[in-house]
């Protein structure tokens, strides 16, 4: 899958067979999941429509509970605790089957 971050993560933590672009460095418009966390909420939702594919899935990075109230005006897909980072490639092949197979 294409995946464009709107914050730095570590790329260790998501497969090669997926291929990252990270928003600040610049994107093809092509990816298919967005991850972001509560201080790029506002540049996801202003690009968008420039960094992913007409349908295309949300991940939001949440380290407290107030974020929750904050990405639900958003239509954000999912959700992981930045204290569950570990898992992110797990729920991203869980994305990919379900979604782009």
């Amino acid at each position: 899958m294409k995946i464009v971050t709107f914050r730095e993560i570590e790329e260790s933590l998501i497969d090669n067979k997926h291929t990252v672009e990270h928003f600040q460095s610049g994107c093809s418009g092509e990816a298919q999941v967005a991850i972001l966390d509560i201080d790029t909420i506002f540049d996801f939702e202003e690009n968008k429509h420039e960094a992913c594919t007409e349908e295309f899935i949300s991940i939001a990075i949440v380290d407290d509970e107030s974020d929750f109230d904050a990405f639900r005006n958003f239509g954000i897909d999912s959700w992981i605790k930045g204290s569950d980072l570990q898992d992110l490639n797990s729920l991203l092949n869980l994305i990919e089957k379900r979604h782009f197979s």
